[in-house]
This record gives structure tokens, sequence and C-alpha cells, in this order.
């Protein structure tokens, strides 16, 4: 089916970076693909595209219908501004925790967002669970159907990156790649760049980075899901495993506290130009890790997320990161 959409058409094909500062000091290259330069923002403009496209396809929605989600807020935006180009309307639910500038900007693009308090996914009254339960209730009623998007066990995320991220990461290597490291949210950017990059490459390394709270470091590990601790992160830490998770193909995982990865992002944004955000940040703190574990020599690729504009009430603000025991980037305090 042809869909006239050229939002979706721009999404992907980002540029590979060569992040110069983790390369040297590791004697490996390390490379970031540039998600936020999609026209959404970030890498959750993928999942939104294969999401809605295969909805689409499998005719479980139509213009003038509603996509219902849960999301921390860049798969929201990405599924507003599709769906705005499409002719569908979007309503959000998302835990009030997030920062105020992801609820601003999607209530900007249209989205009708609904804050809930933030509580485990065992609760009732999880997001998800309440995007679900809303999207069944309206199910019936609602022109053109309604879509609940499920992000987290809704293969088409995955099987999205298997069909995008992964081919252009191999291509912009020219297939000379020897790992691929990344955080997880949903699980399918992780699930399916590896999938496809071990397809090509049996032998290529792939592993999680994860942040302090989240537990699938544990679960690669040891196969038990534990946690402890907590981290400033937004949209990744995972503590269950989600439909995109299963079957993942995994090699390894790293445990990065906030401590280790905020200097990797002042680097990025003060050395390397980099504006981006803290999952940026623990992704590249990742890959510093993988590159050191597998010696110098080695070609490493991670995705650079969205960009640091999403977190700057947090990210910048001296007060609240030294209430974490957390250091405040060097330009805000000289000398």
């Amino acid at each position: 089916m042809a869909i006239d959409c050229p939002f979706l058409d721009h999404i992907g094909n980002t540029p590979l970076i060569r992040l110069r500062a983790a390369s040297e000091r590791t004697g490996c290259e390390i490379f970031g693909k540039a998600e936020f330069m999609n026209p959404g923002g970030s890498v959750k403009d993928r999942a939104a595209k294969y999401l809605l496209l295969d909805a689409l396809e499998r005719g479980l929605i139509a213009p003038g219908g509603t996509v219902i989600e849960g999301t921390a807020g860049n798969t929201g935006i990405g599924l507003t501004l599709a769906g705005n180009a499409l002719g569908l309307r979007t309503i959000i639910l998302m835990p009030d925790t997030q920062s105020a500038e992801k609820q601003s900007a999607l209530r900007g693009m249209g989205a009708e967002l609904r804050t809930v308090p933030a509580v485990p996914y065992k609760n009732p009254d999880n997001y998800v669970h309440q995007a679900r339960r809303l999207a069944e209730s309206m199910a019936s009623s609602t022109a053109g159907g309604v879509f609940y998007a499920n992000q987290w066990d809704n293969l088409a995320n995955r099987n999205g990156h298997i069909a995008s991220t992964g081919p252009e990461i191999w291509a912009q290597t020219g297939g000379r790649i020897d790992a691929f490291i990344c955080s997880v949210g949903t699980g399918g950017t992780l699930a399916g760049v590896s999938e496809y990059l071990k397809q090509r490459r049996p032998a290529l390394v792939t592993a999680a980075a994860d942040p302090d709270g989240a537990a699938i470091y544990s679960w690669v590990k040891t196969g038990e899901l534990t946690s402890q601790g907590s981290s400033i992160t937004e949209g990744i830490g995972q503590n269950r495993i989600t439909g995109n998770l299963e079957g993942a193909r995994i090699d390894d995982a790293f445990n990065i506290p906030d401590s280790e990865w905020l200097p990797v992002l002042w680097e990025l944004i003060g050395k390397e130009g980099l504006y981006v955000g803290s999952s940026s940040g623990i992704n590249v703190a990742g890959a510093i890790r993988l590159a050191r574990q597998l010696g110098p020599g080695h070609r490493i690729a991670t995705i650079l997320c969205d960009s640091a504009s999403r977190y700057e009430s947090r990210l910048f603000n001296p007060a609240f990161l030294r209430d974490k025991g957390l250091q405040a980037p060097p330009w805000l305090h000289p000398g």
C-alpha cells in the first residue's frame, strides 16, 4: 500500500559520526548514529514509522482514526507528528516524572497528553496498562478505528530496525564493524540492529548499556531480572522482558551509573559539538567500556538518540544535579 507521507519518507538514513574523543581514548573507532537528525528529533521516529505503516497495512486504523500509546515521550512525539501528516488523532499517556520539555512539545504538536503518576509496570495503574485500557474502551466507538501502538511488545518496532537501522550501519561502515551497543527502552533498537548485524557477521559483539535502576544488565549476565539504585535518565531502563526483547541476540551488558556517563555527555556537547541527551551519554559510555574490553583496533557503533534540548531543565540545572551528587557541565561553573 503506497502512502504519501513526506514525514515518514525522511525518517532514517541519518549520518554515522566518528566520535573523536571516545575513539582516541580507547584506540578503537567509535561511531554514533545521529538519530537526533530524524524529523521528529529522535531514534523513536523509526518505531513510530514502522508501527503506523504496519497498522495501516493491516487495516487496524484509517485516516480519521486515533492512535493511543503509553510512552516516556519520544515515541509519542514521533507518533504525533506522523499522525498529523496521516490524518490521525493521537492520545499519549506519560508518567508525570518525565521532563517538562517533552510534555510541552507533545501538547504543542497537538497530542492529547494525559500525564499519570509513575508506578511500576506490575501496578495496574502503570501508564502502559492505562493506555491499553483506554484503547480497548474506545475501540468500538471511534471513526477510523483505534490503534494501540504498544511499542513495547509490537514487533513492528524491532522489525523496523532490522529493515532500516541495521542495514544503514552495515552500509555506512562498509561491513567493517565489530560491535554494536545501546541502551534499552522497549528493546526494539538493540534487538533489531543486533539481529540484522549478526545475520551479516555472526561474530559481531552486541551489548546493552544499562543505567542504575534497570534490570537488563542482570538479565543478560545472570538470566535474572534484578536491579538496584536509580538514574536521572529518561526513556531507558527496563525491568521486564518486552516482546521486542524476547529472543534478542545480546552477548553482553554493562551497568553504567550516572556518575560515569555524565562526563561523557559533557564531552560530547563541549568538545564534539553534539548537543545530545542523556541516553546518548550512556550509549557512548557503554561503547567506551566495550572498546576497552575488546581492545584497540575494533570498530564499534552506537546510537545518538535525541537532543539535550528535551532535558535542559534537569541536565543544565546545577542545583538538581548537585542534589543527586552529580557534576554539572564545566562551562556552568568555570574554574
